[in-house]
């Protein structure tokens, strides 16, 4: 079984997508289309600007969502008969998921996008919070360092779970300083500071979440009965389009669940990860994921089928994708 992924904000570079625009109809025309709905020249956006101006919140998550989902029809275009039983997004990722599933229409989701992006380029005013990626501790010593870090003016949680050794924390500045010290006392590698314009993902996004939750319409989301969306709050597939809307407005204060999200993908038959947009990043943390679980790319883990990444970001990868898809013998 095939998974299309979809990265999230840190993905962003300038040039995105630019290849593929030149190359594809059905690329020109996610544009075109993302263009309509926010009236932002997402062109001059992805493959003129510069890396400062496409790092700015609101600007990274329009693009990511602009690109990955030029990117999978690209994909499709080049090869019709592909047949893709799974999606998932890391974060902003997951509403691209959305869009290329045909959940929701690609004008709509540009629309939230650009909605959500707003929300939490302004989060840090509301409430002034950071984040920090931790790297080299596990999950329950992560989990207890945070506890220890919070007090009751500041709150720190585990935001991204984004492979065994390699986390995200989220919330108050001075908790988040807090932690920084206690993490590194109980091993860990390295704790950094991201530049960062919120506490994304974390309980500080109360009031953003609930602005979001006011955008996210029913009506926007219509069923698939083709394709599978793993939820990041869920951290498995859902079934049905009623729940999405309750599902995207808890996310921007929930943790991002991506190695269990990755694991059910696994356990449900997935063997073959197709990251699409920009780099690839989530191939590289579907593979420690992989690892980890014994069926690592390249190797065959006991009583586990082998696991394959590949990446969608311009016509070279594009063309390594579907040729690799076509030994794998996944791709009808």
């Amino acid at each position: 079984m095939i998974a299309a992924v979809f990265p999230g904000q840190g993905s962003q570079k300038p040039g995105m997508g630019k290849e593929l625009f030149d190359a594809y109809s059905s690329a020109r025309e996610v544009f075109s289309d993302v263009h309509d709905a926010t009236h932002i020249d997402i062109e001059a956006l992805c493959f003129e600007a510069d890396e400062e101006t496409l790092r700015q919140t609101q600007n990274a998550q329009l693009a990511l969502f602009t690109c990955g989902v030029a990117a999978f029809r690209a994909l499709l275009e080049h090869c019709p008969s592909l047949r893709v039983h799974a999606m998932a997004g890391h974060s902003v990722g997951e509403y691209t998921a959305l869009a290329s599933a045909g959940i929701v229409s690609v004008q709509e989701g540009a629309r939230l996008v650009q909605r959500r992006g707003d929300l939490m380029a302004r989060s840090g005013s509301l409430r002034a919070g950071t984040m920090a990626a931790v790297l080299g501790l596990d999950r329950d010593v992560l989990e207890q360092s945070c506890s220890a870090a919070s007090q009751s003016e500041s709150v720190v949680v585990i935001a991204n779970d984004n492979c065994p050794g390699q986390m995200v924390v989220s919330g108050d500045t001075a908790a988040v300083e807090r932690l920084q010290k206690i993490a590194s006392e109980k091993g860990a590698k390295r704790v950094i500071l991201l530049n960062v314009s919120g506490a994304f993902h974390s309980p500080l996004m109360e009031d953003p979440a609930t602005a979001m939750g006011e955008a996210l319409k029913p009506e926007f989301f219509r069923d698939s009965r083709d394709v599978r969306v793993y939820s990041n709050v869920a951290a498995d597939r859902v079934d049905g389009a009623t729940a999405w809307p309750d599902l995207l407005e808890a996310q921007l204060r929930s943790p991002v669940r991506w190695t269990e999200s990755v694991q059910n993908m696994i356990r449900d038959g997935v063997t073959v990860f197709v990251e699409c947009g920009a780099g690839e990043v989530l191939s590289g943390l579907i593979r420690r994921i992989a690892k980890e679980r014994g069926a690592g790319s390249g190797e065959r883990g006991e009583g586990s089928a082998e696991i394959h990444t590949l990446s969608v970001y311009d016509s070279a990868s594009l063309e390594q994708a579907v040729s690799a898809m076509s030994e794998f013998r996944v791709h009808a």
